[in-house]
């Protein structure tokens, strides 16, 4: 029996190259890390905004439902005192509007139309709007490529 050199590429591996590898490996692994990181920072930030967003609106909220239940104290008061329904709309009107500020950019606007009770228990006021208005005319635009328009 005789043992016969095997013909063909041989693959031999420098300390030099591995090194190399390693040093690669080592820098995309530190590049990830400090991606994550950032990424992380990011979505911290953005979670405190919307906290405190959120927060405001809540806070906003709960104002403009105790301005409405000022107002139904009010209204059940000028309702006992009235002699009919045209004396009593003729003191509080058929329409209020609540306004409560949110933040420098955004309002809650409540509107509210005012009912004359025909029996007790009845409602003094049914809520026709519920809603956030933006003003966007304190909104900063910012200062970006000009588009082309022909």
């Amino acid at each position: 029996m005789s043992f016969q050199k095997k013909s063909g590429p041989e693959f031999h591996v420098n300390v030099g190259s591995s090194s190399i590898l390693l040093i690669f490996v080592i820098l995309c692994l530190i590049s990830f890390a400090t991606l994550s990181i950032v990424s992380a920072n990011a979505d911290a930030k953005l979670s405190r905004r919307v906290v405190e967003r959120t927060t405001a609106y809540y806070e906003a909220c709960n104002q403009a439902q105790a301005d409405i239940t000022s107002l139904d104290d009010t209204l059940a008061a000028i309702y006992a005192d009235s002699f009919d329904e045209e004396e009593y709309f003729m003191a509080v009107g058929h329409k209020k509007t609540c306004t409560v500020t949110i933040s420098d950019l955004q309002t809650l606007f409540v509107t509210l139309d005012i009912l004359y009770p025909q029996q007790e228990g009845d409602p003094f006021y049914r809520i026709t709007s519920w809603q956030v208005l933006t003003d966007s005319s304190n909104v900063e635009e910012e200062e970006g490529a000009p588009l082309l328009i022909h």
